[in-house]
């Protein structure tokens, strides 16, 4: 495992971490916290020091599974949290700074933890941005002890240029994969000369940068790659990354024939995304032990070649770009 220094925080990551968004099973299913377990100590054996949660995840009890770890482990173990999700309805009107330090206790509460590594906002409508208030209330939690740094978690890249304006955001939480390649355009640039880091999720487009899924492929009724393909249920660049599911298959098989010699995609898509020195870690999610197994393996892989790399950008020019690029 290589680490990598994560922004202002100063914290040395792990570059393949965990996000734990489905680590208690598959999405929809009930939340199996011996599953939890058995990832989250697997991830740390595997050299893993960095865990993204939040307070939705589970409805709480992904953060009580990542706390529990913490306690039991005698490594350094950085934890990432996020909060404002669980206002109902999420609009902007709701974001009070009450109601984030709320959330911040309750976190607290759930992982049974006295201080928060990073806390971070987690996908606010946009004009939450524009309200210093709200960032400010995490300066008063940080002289409290309560956390230690504030980092945002964004949907847009206008978002994350204007979040980064805050001198006391540390990190910025992002989606960027072989078919989300905006960021790289100005994103990347600004965040590396604040001294931000980045944490990229969805790095593998919901998984179908893993190479796995077919036209015939079915996902359960409770999955958001059923029932939010056009975001009936939240922004719809979080599911396949915005990129409609045919035209998606049809890239990857492109895909797939760049790297002919690996059976499987991901640890390549994952490869893909730590070739840019700007980012700190990528957190790909795990809903079974063999999938973390695949995601660490992608430390090993030599460096992708300046003509894959060129490639890969010009598969994504010809049949993504079009589709998503302007957007998020």
């Amino acid at each position: 495992m290589q680490y990598r220094k994560l922004g202002k925080t100063g914290f040395s990551i792990s570059e393949i971490s965990l996000g734990t968004w489905q680590v208690g099973g598959k999405w929809g299913e009930p939340f199996s916290h011996p599953n939890a377990d058995k990832i989250l100590n697997a991830a740390v054996d595997g050299g893993i020091n960095f865990i993204d949660t939040a307070d939705v995840y589970g409805d709480g009890e992904s953060e009580k599974a990542v706390g529990r770890l913490v306690r039991s482990r005698s490594e350094q173990i950085y934890v990432a949290t996020k909060c404002g999700r669980q206002l109902q309805p999420h609009v902007n009107e709701a974001y009070t700074p009450e109601a984030m330090r709320q959330f911040v206790e309750a976190s607290l509460r759930n992982m049974q933890l006295e201080t928060l590594d990073l806390i971070q906002l987690h996908c606010p409508p946009t004009e939450v941005y524009y309200r210093p208030e709200i960032f400010e209330v995490f300066d008063q939690l940080k002289e409290e002890g309560k956390i230690l740094n504030l980092g945002v978690s964004v949907e847009k890249v206008e978002e994350g240029l204007k979040a980064i304006e805050y001198p006391n955001v540390t990190t910025l939480q992002l989606i960027f994969n072989m078919f989300r390649q905006r960021p790289t355009e100005l994103l990347f640039k600004e965040a590396q000369r604040r001294d931000v880091g980045l944490i990229v999720r969805v790095p593998l487009a919901s998984g179908l940068l893993t190479g796995k899924f077919s036209a015939t492929t079915s996902f359960a009724p409770e999955d958001h790659r059923n029932f939010n393909r056009q975001g009936e249920a939240f922004d719809k660049g979080e599911t396949f990354s915005g990129v409609d599911y045919n035209t998606g298959l049809e890239a990857v098989e492109e895909i797939k024939q760049l790297f002919p010699d690996q059976p499987n995609l991901a640890p390549v898509a994952l490869r893909w995304v730590l070739m840019f020195n700007e980012v700190s870690c990528v957190i790909p999610g795990a809903s079974r032990p063999e999938q973390l197994t695949s995601n660490l393996h992608a430390a090993e892989l030599p460096a992708l070649s300046e003509q894959q790399m060129q490639q890969v950008q010009a598969i994504y020019d010809r049949k993504i770009k079009p589709q998503v690029h302007q957007i998020w």
